[in-house]
């Protein structure tokens, strides 16, 4: 009996030196810079090798790290580094969140055990492989494919957990791919980590072409703007996203069938943050949606009582009650925030928006109509009653334009008004300067 036990206990030190030699020599391959092919075959053959063997905590999550890592090493031969298809032929979505899970989940363990030996590495980030993983998310999203480009910005929230923007797009992209729970877990981990995405926003004109760009910091576009090449700075306060992320949580909910909840949620969120007019906000959308009016007049007071002259403010209360159907009260608000702020651009697209929405409604009639002479004099009225409302929001269009020419559905709305209002010598002006 005590021989056998013996034997035992010396099978198992003799797997734990097989698997201890497999991974140094999976360390070893790992830190060199440039991997050879035969390399790579010994990475892999020791990595089959040491996956059945890896029995502690440590040794498996060193072991899950390596496979994860295996296709970077395929990627990094000379012929794919000069081909970004060939190099992202090697991932996945999948394979580039397991990389960095695995990471993160390496880095973690070396902080509970105080002993390093990959985390260094892991946390040491290339920014050109950063950028062109944000590179491939941006070109996913494009693609509609929205939960692999939160995928990788996740990824890239792990790889760096100070670029938190990643964990809120990744968030983002997760709400338009319908990805609920994936959403709730990263607003959760935003709140967790008190994110609130306020920054200044430098941007600079281009000679070049003639289009703000933007600038990662205020020294850099200065010294574009010192040197020539752009002119016209600008500096943006983009305002805390707090209130969006506690009403995206509260959204969610109510799309789960859990309004008891959001309702929690967004209450919550303002026993916390009591002055947030985003989370107000919030709430009161909640009320409009359903349809509960009086509590949503109740906080609209609120928040324009704490700052009646805040033109964003106001605007995002045009905002929510465009988005609850309640119209007229959206056109009082954005003319609000315009009165305020004359050059509100977002405000007069969102204005313009509201004031041709019975134009769908209008012409949906006037399709169905026959060639009656009712049916003829009913079309006049209709055509009557839409050139009275083009007339009428006309002034507010080209004040939208005016203030952002940059944006295609405002300059699309434009040429159809002037076309249908006969003015000819505009309409073919603003198509000419399209094509400059």
């Amino acid at each position: 009996m005590k021989k056998t036990i013996i034997t035992a206990a010396l099978l198992m030190s003799l797997i734990s030196f097989a698997q201890k030699d497999e991974l140094k020599a999976l360390k070893k391959i790992y830190d060199k810079d440039a991997p050879s092919v035969k390399d790579i075959a010994s990475f892999k053959e020791n990595l089959t090798k040491a996956e059945p063997l890896a029995t502690d905590e440590g040794d498996k999550l060193y072991v899950a790290y390596y496979k994860a890592y295996a296709p970077l090493l395929d990627a990094s031969l000379p012929e794919n580094q000069k081909n970004p298809t060939a190099f992202f032929s090697k991932f996945s979505p999948d394979a580039i969140y397991s990389i960095a899970k695995s990471g993160d989940d390496v880095v973690q363990y070396e902080k509970k055990t105080g002993k390093k030996l990959l985390s260094d590495d892991i946390l040491e980030q290339d920014p050109q492989m950063s950028t062109m993983l944000l590179n491939y998310a941006v070109a996913l999203g494009e693609q509609k494919k929205e939960k692999d480009a939160a995928k990788v910005l996740y990824a890239l929230y792990l790889m760096d957990k100070t670029k938190t923007d990643y964990l809120y797009y990744a968030a983002s992209y997760s709400v338009n791919g319908q990805d609920f729970d994936k959403a709730m877990e990263y607003y959760n981990e935003l709140k967790k980590i008190n994110y609130t995405g306020e920054k200044t926003i430098y941007t600079a004109k281009s000679k070049i072409n003639d289009k703000q760009e933007p600038f990662n910091t205020k020294a850099e576009r200065d010294q574009a703007v010192k040197i020539g090449t752009h002119t016209l700075p600008k500096e943006e306060k983009e305002p805390s996203k707090k209130g969006e992320i506690y009403k995206n949580i509260a959204l969610i909910l109510v799309q789960q069938g859990k309004e008891k909840e959001a309702f929690e949620a967004v209450a919550e969120a303002r026993r916390e943050n009591p002055d947030d007019s985003g989370i107000m906000l919030t709430q009161a959308d909640l009320y409009l949606k359903q349809k509960d009016i009086e509590n949503y007049k109740k906080i609209v007071g609120e928040i324009l009582a704490k700052d009646p002259n805040n033109a964003d403010l106001i605007y995002n209360l045009g905002v929510v009650a465009m988005q609850g159907n309640q119209d007229a009260a959206a056109e009082e608000y954005f003319r609000k925030a315009i009165a305020i702020k004359p050059d509100y651009a977002n405000a007069y697209i969102n204005l313009t928006a509201v004031r041709m929405k019975p134009d769908k409604d209008i012409v949906e009639k006037m399709n169905k109509l026959g060639t009656s002479a009712a049916d003829t004099k009913k079309y006049d009225q209709y055509k009557a009653q839409r050139e009275k409302m083009f007339r009428d929001l006309l002034p507010d269009l080209e004040k939208a334009h005016e203030l952002m020419p940059e944006n295609e559905t405002i300059t699309q709305n434009l040429i159809s008004v002037y076309g249908f209002l006969e003015m000819t010598d505009k309409r073919n002006a603003l198509k000419a300067s399209l094509k400059k």
